[in-house]
């Protein structure tokens, strides 16, 4: 039973390397920041905003969190998320756990390529939906998410394409 965790930095290339590890490994992939997304929606508010609304609100993402669990244990899955490999990692779920990372400044071009924006709003935004993620998720599961010692790989993206760190990935889980 294979089952991949892909977490990361906003803007690290994580989503890229799930779907083009997906085709290459043909493993089902699935995106837990949708989820998340849509809620923000149903709720009319901005991802920073909404985040905020999370901090004073669990419930919210631990439902989130449940789910993603429960697709962990279902197994033959690549889940991107940021908490896909914590979550593994605290509920005994066998997995491969990959941390993608990337310089802020590298980071936010990316987004404002993906996204537009001003470059000095797209950094803000970024760094407070970190700290607003870095707050919730060590209020509710004592969750560092800086703390990368859980993973099997952790990859700087910042000089590789998606593709070469796809290649990275399949070399280790060959092993």
């Amino acid at each position: 039973m294979t089952v991949i965790t892909i977490s990361g930095t906003p803007g690290s290339g994580k989503t890229t390397v799930a779907e083009l590890l997906h085709k290459k490994i043909g493993v089902s992939y699935i995106y837990s920041g949708i989820i998340f997304r849509e809620t923000a929606k149903k709720y009319n508010m901005s991802l920073e905003d909404f985040g905020k609304f999370c901090e004073k609100n669990s419930d919210i993402d631990k439902e989130l969190d449940e789910k993603q669990i429960s697709i962990l244990k279902k197994g033959n899955v690549i889940l991107e998320g940021r908490l896909a490999g914590w979550l593994a990692y605290q509920n005994n779920i066998t997995s491969f756990k990959i941390f993608i990372n990337a310089d802020l400044n590298t980071r936010v071009n990316r987004i404002i390529n993906r996204e537009n924006g001003d470059i000095k709003k797209r950094k803000k935004e970024i760094l407070e939906r970190e700290r607003s993620e870095n707050t919730r998720y060590m209020k509710y599961y004592n969750i560092d998410l800086k703390d990368t010692s859980i993973y099997d790989i952790v990859i700087d993206s910042g000089d590789k394409t998606p593709e070469v760190i796809v290649d990275i990935i399949i070399q280790k889980l060959d092993k």
